[in-house]
């Protein structure tokens, strides 16, 4: 019942999008303060995850917002109006981050194999056995102590620095399911992925934040 309620409510965001759309499109200036509003923090929020400061994501977002309206009058209604505006943060930012490459060392360059890279370590799992492929040492329960450290930020910071450690595949899936809360449709939509590969790209985003997480943990509980 919950995830009908969550559907739900994401139609009925999207309805409202597209009235305010229609009413900025009549040059109706409250209705795009309105659609700002709505999704500006988001947008500024992905942005982060492309450039190296608060300051660049807020240009980039700005950008995104002048580029949206400037192609508003040719949207058909495809997608969800909150698609083609994270599709054009998306363009927008992976244009500013493309520029920014060009002047980084080719040799700074390296990246990970996305396809092959396990989304655990693998020697965390029995090799053989009755129980082989289960857990040898079972996930770590963050439990009470994870809630306070995240209520003075400690562990946000942590999620941040883990999060700038993923693939930009898995960076993109895992911040728009997990932070954003787009649905796996809409992702696959967004970034041009089929729904197989969206699955897994998140698994191991996940499984690669959850680790370091735990490692954290495991650091400032010796510490202790």
């Amino acid at each position: 019942m919950s995830e009908q309620l969550t559907q739900a409510a994401s139609h009925e965001a999207d309805r409202d999008d597209l009235r305010l759309a229609a009413r900025v499109l009549r040059g109706d200036e409250a209705a795009f303060g309105s659609l700002v509003d709505a999704h500006h923090a988001a947008l500024v929020r992905l942005a982060r995850q492309y450039v190296p400061s608060a300051a660049v994501a807020e240009e980039v977002a700005q950008e995104a917002w002048i580029a949206f309206l400037g192609s508003l009058e040719r949207f058909e209604g495809r997608s969800s109006l909150k698609t083609w505006l994270f599709r054009t943060l998306l363009n927008c930012a992976r244009n500013r981050k493309r520029a920014e490459v060009r002047s980084v060392p080719f040799s700074a360059l390296g990246a990970l194999d996305e396809a092959s890279e396990p989304a655990v370590d693998a020697q965390r799992f029995r090799a053989d056995g009755v129980w082989a492929g289960h857990w040898s040492v079972a996930p770590r329960a963050f439990g009470e102590d994870g809630e306070r450290r995240l209520m003075r930020g400690e562990l946000r910071l942590q999620l941040e620095r883990a999060l700038a450690t993923l693939p930009p595949a898995q960076r993109e899936v895992i911040v728009l399911r997990d932070v954003e809360n787009f649905s796996g449709a809409e992702v696959s939509e967004l970034l041009g992925l089929s729904e197989a590969n969206q699955r897994v790209l998140l698994h191991r985003a996940r499984g690669r934040v959850r680790t370091a997480l735990e490692s954290y943990f495991e650091q400032e509980t010796e510490a202790s």
